[in-house]
């Protein structure tokens, strides 16, 4: 069966930003339902296939693969502070115009960027800001633990609890429903 026009609306913008119910609202489906709508679209064999479909068309498109993502994850994830910043006690030469020896030598708690040219292309990819400012330099690095639970999620490492709940949060009401509710429920529906 072809999708209707709203469904192949609601398909497209569900690869905007794989957020079903707001699909279903900029696809023109009511603000009220449109989480139980979305919902019952990605549950419908036809609307799935289209949705896997335009990914993998995007993906040949844009020549991205999961591997791809997967591998700038891992340079995030894994990267290391000490491949970018050295820091430490350090020797600090001083010269005083006073002094007849020239120099002193002090010891000093420093910090310094490594050189550009020293930064390997995985770890520059996990920078995310480097500025200089009143305090100093100042390094950023992209969320390391985000990364880390995106890979983790990605490879079945954890596992989502989704809960129902009835009106208001609490309970779900089954004692004044019928078979047919219950079984719909049980197959994964809603009563």
């Amino acid at each position: 069966m072809a999708l209707t026009d709203k469904q192949r609306r609601f398909v497209d913008e569900y690869l905007v930003d794989l957020n079903a119910t707001q699909a279903a609202i900029r696809a023109g489906y009511s603000q009220k339902t449109a989480g139980q709508i979305a919902e019952q679209n990605l549950k419908k064999l036809e609307i799935a296939a289209a949705v896997q479909e335009a990914q993998a068309a995007r993906a040949k498109r844009t020549e991205i693969t999961q591997d791809m993502v997967l591998r700038e994850l891992a340079k995030i994830g894994f990267s290391d502070i000490r491949k970018i910043v050295r820091w430490g006690k350090t020797e600090l030469r001083v010269t005083d115009a006073g002094d007849d020896e020239g120099e002193v030598t002090e010891a000093y708690h420093g910090l310094a960027l490594v050189s550009a040219d020293d930064i390997d292309d995985d770890t520059a990819a996990a920078i995310s800001e480097i500025s200089e400012g009143r305090e100093g330099l100042k390094v950023k690095l992209h969320d390391k633990k985000g990364a880390l639970v995106d890979i983790g999620r990605h490879l079945g490492m954890f596992k989502d609890r989704i809960e129902h709940s009835g009106p208001n949060g609490g309970p779900i009401p089954i004692a004044d429903m019928t078979d047919e509710q219950l079984a719909a429920i049980a197959a994964g529906g809603r009563a």
